[in-house]
């Protein structure tokens, strides 16, 4: 029996605390594209202010006009300045491979924010508007080279949660937000508010912290329901997650290393174990090289750079609880729960 409450424990603790192991990367490794990002800092909002770290397209004497990316890492990630980048694979989004998927402009801006998580503030309502802020000021800061109708919102667990808030609260910012395995799932009246947004959402039927079934398939489907735009939405499942290599990740939470690659395997295939549908149910292949930023890069907006303050459409903060609570006993319960299903085999 010790045994057996010994690995459920080892399992929750892999499930929480995200890997930042790297598999085969694009030419070159992924460590010198790390080196690439530059830190920044957006102004004090509230009692708090957003770092980040941001990658930047521009060449001397640059006149062209690029996507934004915003990236929003999970619980654990945000510990110091630079640790989006460190732990996560999003740095891929800067090699010269990836930067060309941005079809039109051949690049973008990566902006990967951080939550006060020495504050013990993962992605919680208080950094909606610090995080709209440091926005507002990297654009104000690059707006010769921004394109304002090209801004995206994404990220993973925590910062899958965040995404959907952000893009709920500003929709008229955010041309697209793709959340991946989010640990928050808005109202049917909040999910209203994307109406006019494409979303994709990638999650693993076997995540063990963020339940497919009671969590991510009912946001999909509230986000969905209420869609204009549904056949521009996707859905991403995983039924085993891995790295582009092929090799499993230490949990099924770690959707996300899929996306830092753009949704296809290192030799360029369909990614390891994942169908993708669209908001009217229809299947959806993706046909290297065009994945998740060739999709981003087709979604446009109106967006004309207008600073919005205040919490805009969470002014009301429905239903704002995150499905994660490690401290509580539901949450710690349920990640046992999973983690017995995934030792039987039944997840």
């Amino acid at each position: 029996m010790k045994k057996i409450i010994a690995i459920i424990l080892a399992l929750t603790c892999l499930a929480v605390f995200p890997a930042s192991a790297n598999a085969l990367s694009v030419e070159g490794g992924i460590e010198p594209l790390k080196d690439l990002f530059v830190a920044g800092e957006g102004p004090v909002t509230g009692e708090y202010s957003v770092d980040y770290s941001y990658y930047s397209p521009v060449k001397e004497n640059d006149a062209a006009k690029y996507p934004l990316v915003v990236w929003l890492h999970g619980m654990g990630d945000g510990s110091e300045p630079g640790k989006p980048v460190e732990k996560s694979n999003i740095a891929y989004w800067a090699s010269d491979e990836f930067q060309k998927r941005f079809k039109d402009a051949g690049g973008a801006f990566i902006l990967a924010a951080r939550s006060r998580e020495e504050n013990n503030i993962f992605w919680g309502n208080e950094m909606v508007e610090p995080l709209r802020a440091a926005i507002d000021d990297f654009i104000a800061k690059n707006n010769k080279n921004i394109d304002l109708s090209r801004i995206y919102v994404g990220g993973y667990s925590m910062g899958g949660k965040m995404t959907l808030k952000m893009a709920i609260a500003y929709p008229e910012m955010f041309a697209a937000a793709f959340p991946i395995c989010p640990a928050w799932s808005p109202s049917e009246e909040l999910a209203a508010k994307l109406a006019d947004t494409p979303v994709w959402i990638t999650s693993s039927t076997r995540d063990p912290l963020v339940n497919y079934y009671l969590a991510v398939s009912p946001t999909w489907e509230r986000i969905v329901n209420a869609s204009n735009v549904a056949d521009k939405c996707r859905f991403s499942t995983l039924t085993k997650v891995c790295y582009e290599d092929g090799k499993a990740t230490s949990s099924s939470h770690h959707a996300w290393f899929a996306v830092n690659h753009d949704m296809f395997t290192n030799l360029n295939g369909d990614y390891h174990y994942m169908k993708t549908v669209n908001g009217i149910g229809e299947e959806v292949t993706l046909t290297y090289p065009d994945g998740m930023i060739s999709w981003l890069s087709a979604q446009t907006s109106d967006y004309d750079g207008t600073p919005c303050k205040g919490m805009g459409n969470l002014t009301d903060a429905e239903g704002t609880d995150d499905l994660i609570h490690i401290d509580g006993f539901f949450g710690f319960f349920k990640l046992i729960f999973n983690a017995i299903l995934m030792i039987l085999g039944i997840k």
